[in-house]
């Protein structure tokens, strides 16, 4: 009995050291990163084509169609997973989250669609006759559509609500949590400079980083939701 209770409590202590969760941690997102780049692939491939023209923003729009689903089930793996290094089952739960989480469709979309119709505004502001200066609150309104669509993404990757109530939940912690908010924003402006900078292929490789960053800046507001909005 005592050989038995010393091997349980070995395996006990291996698998939630801090070296053995760290190493689990590490295993888990290159899993993600991995599923997510065989999930967004077909859309990825087609954009590292694409010229960076402002006639192809429609067709980047429908290359990033494949990343709504794909990110939500990188937030459901990471928050669910337990970082134990004898219970590791990234893959399971990546597929499984996003089999549940199909219908981030029903938020992405629109978000993209709105996206993409701000960006070819502000690439024809001189052809449609505007003063430079409606570039101001088109980046406005366009920063506070994509801040609001990743505070849905995360609610709607992590709890059951309507899609109703997910959007109005995003709009309300805008201001409810201003530091995952300032966090969100400064996520997607590194983001974007990085595409910018670099390409969208290198975007994709720190794809489970971004995702953990994400999920991480997002734990003030999903601990409310957890508390407030659940029963």
């Amino acid at each position: 009995m005592a050989g038995m209770s010393d091997v349980v409590g070995t395996q006990r202590q291996f698998g939630d050291g801090p070296l053995s969760r760290a190493a689990a941690l590490i295993y888990t997102l290159l899993v993600v990163e991995v599923l997510l780049l065989v999930s967004t692939a077909p859309g990825l491939v087609t954009l590292l084509l694409l010229d960076r023209d402002v006639s192809n923003l429609p067709l980047v729009a429908a290359c990033a169609l494949p990343v709504g689903p794909a990110v939500s089930a990188g937030l459901y793996a990471l928050h669910h997973q337990r970082l134990d290094l004898t219970d590791l089952h990234p893959a399971r739960v990546f597929w499984r989250g996003y089999r549940a989480n199909l219908g981030v469709l029903r938020i992405w979309v629109p978000l993209l669609v709105w996206l993409t119709v701000i960006a070819v505004n502000l690439a024809h502001l001189s052809a449609a006759g505007l003063p430079r200066w409606w570039a101001v609150p088109l980046v406005g309104v366009g920063a506070g559509a994509a801040v609001v669509g990743v505070n849905a993404l995360v609610i709607t990757s992590l709890f059951t609500f309507r899609v109703r109530d997910v959007v109005r939940l995003a709009r309300y912690f805008v201001l409810r949590t201003p530091v995952v908010t300032l966090g969100h924003a400064l996520l997607l402006v590194a983001a974007t400079a990085v595409a910018l900078a670099t390409s969208e292929a290198v975007l994709a490789v720190l794809g489970a980083v971004l995702v953990l960053a994400l999920l991480r800046g997002s734990d003030p507001m999903i601990a409310v939701v957890r508390e407030e909005f659940t029963a």
